[in-house]
């Protein structure tokens, strides 16, 4: 969330960046609770110190009367104000993160290409998507796993079990070198720790799957539970950023995501991921995103996939990032009207500067002694539902068969699936 003094003295550069990220948010609202909280606190501090001022020596019985009655008028005034703070908070929620002055102003199709590896290479035969791919070399079933957990779940089989594998550990070595602690993270996080990353843990609007009747959610990334790790913490930084990179399982409802250019494993209910995770300086957080965006760059390279990295536009940045990046890879699966592909999201980097960093009240210890809030960067290194699907597409052969990357050979041993 945005400092309350911050946006109190800004008032009209929050509005327009509520609009220009196509948030809504009731910044007038806001700040009449803001003032009604603080003159609530006032009235309430006034009522104590004369109650305290009464209360010394042996006070007559008017006095104990008047003792009492101010002590019904604060319990009053505190009963009111834990509603209006309740109220207050929930409205400063919802005011989204400020945006980066680079990102192009607009909606989803108002993208900004800032890098492109190379053109895709036009397949000498017509294409198949990955799900017919794998279907075919028994590498996948959808069908079974709609009998037991529903649509939009899969089975892994066969070598994709093993690349997957050979995925993971090849992005964990990749990361490594860059100083990146590992982790493995739960797969539930307390509902507290999601609304102070951003997700919405309940409610018409989530994302996210909840555990009835319990404060539990099942995480949709481990930007979540690793953004929860160092919540109510003061951090020393003094040594350098932290730096995370986080296996977990994903879970997320994809709400409305079907038809075509989400079929297969393109939007799915679960998937395992690596996400980079870091706590830094303020002044370290821009430099750190390039960082994140150049070692996504170096596994996608290393898989020698066709991609690009794009600039996400304003409305469409959600609330915590204040700057986002996306890697797309060359997906057959998104041609239309005879083209062979288009490109389609496979990782993303954002910095969300101190907006996460405020709502779970993680600092770190300055050079003078005094506290300040921490910025906190996420990145996808490998997703193990749009990396297979991207593979599967870009190095199809004409007989149907799939080749393995040659980066990934040396994990599991194999050269085709």
């Amino acid at each position: 969330m945005l400092d309350i003094k911050f946006i109190r003295e800004n008032q009209e550069l929050i509005k327009d960046n509520c609009q220009k990220r196509n948030m809504v948010a009731d910044v007038d609202q806001l700040l009449v609770l803001d003032d009604e909280k603080r003159a609530m606190q006032m009235a309430i501090e006034n009522l104590r110190a004369e109650r305290n001022k009464g209360s010394k020596g042996k006070p007559a019985p008017e006095e104990i009367t008047k003792m009492r009655e101010l002590g019904e008028k604060i319990k009053e005034l505190e009963t009111k104000q834990t509603q209006v703070e309740a109220d207050f908070k929930n409205l400063l929620m919802q005011i989204p993160n400020l945006t980066h002055p680079s990102s192009p102003v607009g909606g989803e199709t108002d993208y900004r290409v800032v890098y492109q590896n190379r053109e895709p290479k036009p397949f000498k035969f017509t294409p198949k998507d990955h799900e017919e791919l794998m279907i075919q070399n028994d590498l996948i079933d959808f069908e079974r796993a709609t009998k037991v957990s529903g649509s939009k779940f899969y089975f892994f089989k066969n070598n994709q079990v093993r690349v997957n594998q050979a995925l993971i550990n090849y992005g964990l070595d990749v990361v490594a070198k860059y100083g990146y602690t590992a982790v493995e993270t739960p797969d539930l996080a307390k509902d507290d720790i999601l609304l102070g990353i951003g997700f919405n843990p309940r409610g018409n609007e989530t994302q996210v799957y909840s555990v009835k009747d319990s404060d539990l959610s099942l995480v949709g990334t481990a930007e979540i539970t690793m953004g929860g790790y160092h919540a109510n913490e003061i951090l020393d930084l003094s040594k350098g950023p932290k730096k995370y990179i986080a296996l977990s399982h994903c879970f997320r409802t994809e709400a409305g995501a079907y038809g075509k250019t989400s079929k297969g494993l393109y939007r799915v209910h679960q998937f395992t991921k690596l996400e980079m995770f870091v706590y830094c300086k303020p002044e370290e957080s821009e430099k750190l995103h390039m960082e994140i965006m150049e070692i996504e760059k170096k596994i996608l390279s290393g898989l020698d996939l066709t991609y690009r990295f794009i600039d996400i536009p304003t409305g469409d940045l959600g609330g915590p990032a204040y700057r986002k990046f996306d890697g797309e890879a060359w997906m057959t699966m998104k041609g239309e009207n005879g083209e062979q592909g288009d490109f389609g999201e496979i990782t993303s980097c954002s910095n969300c500067t101190d907006y996460q960093a405020r709502r779970l009240n993680i600092k770190y210890r300055k050079e003078d002694g005094t506290t300040d809030f921490v910025h906190t960067l996420n990145g996808t290194a490998v997703v193990l539902s749009r990396f297979p699907l991207a593979i599967a597409e870009q190095y199809q052969q004409e007989d149907g068969t799939i080749k393995v990357p040659k980066v990934l050979k040396k994990y599991c041993g194999l050269k085709k699936f």
